[in-house]
This record gives structure tokens, sequence and C-alpha cells, in this order.
């Protein structure tokens, strides 16, 4: 199966998503506090900045100030760029102690199901529950990781047809559709604390 991802709308990032399973664990942990595009296109950023390859290994061992150097550049990986650096590098060092280096094996070593998968996510650093369980649906809708009781690990994000998170962006009509989903949860979410 050949993935192509459409979530930034830059083929650079989006091929790197696409192809590189580290990229789009990288990409989900940078989602938060900026624009989806933004965060995924962070992998593809520090991809071109870093001296080496971008793998796991690479930038668990970067010294962590140029990491941050890296992530300052303009335009920035990040609007916290310092903090985010340390934590994909934490990231990074974790795959490398406990994955051998290899996003993918998260999916593929012993063949887990969604609750194993979901579990696994979630013992990752910066990813919590719901981030686990949008990365989940990731995998499941769009990525081609589809193990036995996925769509249950990933809650109503794994729902078909649901457009809450980056797992339903297939291009910019989805992604006007996930951003009015968020707007309107976080509408009802104001409502219901007055």
């Amino acid at each position: 199966m050949t993935i192509q991802l459409h979530i930034t709308g830059d083929a650079t990032a989006d091929t790197l998503l696409s192809t590189d399973p580290l990229a789009l664990l990288v990409g989900m942990l940078l989602d938060q506090q900026v624009a989806m595009e933004t965060a995924f296109e962070g992998p593809a950023k520090i991809a071109a900045r870093i001296e080496g390859p971008f793998d796991a290994a690479t930038l668990a061992a970067y010294d962590p100030e140029a990491l941050e150097a890296v992530f300052r550049e303009t335009p920035a990986v990040h609007r916290y760029p310092g903090s985010m650096a340390g934590r994909v590098q934490a990231l990074c060092a974790a795959l490398v102690d406990d994955w051998g280096g290899d996003a993918s094996a998260l999916w593929t070593t012993g063949e887990p199901d969604g609750a194993d998968l979901l579990k696994r996510l979630k013992a990752l650093p910066g990813f919590g529950e719901q981030k686990a369980k949008i990365f989940v649906a990731l995998l499941g809708k769009q990525y081609g990781v589809q193990p036995d009781g996925w769509r249950a690990a990933a809650g109503a994000y794994g729902d078909e047809g649901s457009y809450r998170s980056v797992a339903d962006i297939v291009d910019a009509a989805s992604l006007t559709r996930v951003r009015e989903t968020k707007r309107a949860a976080k509408e009802a979410a104001k409502a219901a604390t007055k």
C-alpha cells in the first residue's frame, strides 16, 4: 500500500510524513498550541536543518543547544522552540532505548492490538491519552495500520467521517471541516461552563 498523506499542503513535508514513521510521530508530538499544518511541517524543517540523518538515534544524541537552534531558525519549527526541541529529543531517546530507534516498531513489534498500541503510545514522552488516541486514528485511517480493536482504542477519533482531528485531513476541504468541528466543540465547552 502506497501512503500519501495530505496534511500540510507542502509536498515535501507531506512526502516525509507519508514515508517516514518517525516524521509522523514527531509531527503528532509537535501538534499542540500551533496550527496542525505548522506542527506536521516541523519534521521536514528539522530534517532539512540538522547535521546527519533524520532518525531517532541522531536526534536523541544531538547537542541540546544545537537542536534548540534548529527549532528557533526562521521559520521556527514551533512557537515554543526550546521546550519542543527537548520533547522531540526525549521522544527519540525513548524510541532508541525501548524500540531500537524504529518508530514503526510501536505498531509492528509483537503484533499489538489496538489497546496495546494505545498503551505503547501513551508510554512515550509527550503523548497523553488524547494525543495517543488521535495517533491511533491517524495510523488506522490514513497509514494502513489497523490492528484488531484500533477504532475502539482511538475512541471518537476513530469514528468514520468524524472530522475531529488530523486523522481526518485528506485535503483542504477536510481541513476546513476539522477546524469547524474543533471550533464547535470549544464553543460547546465554553457554553457548558457558564
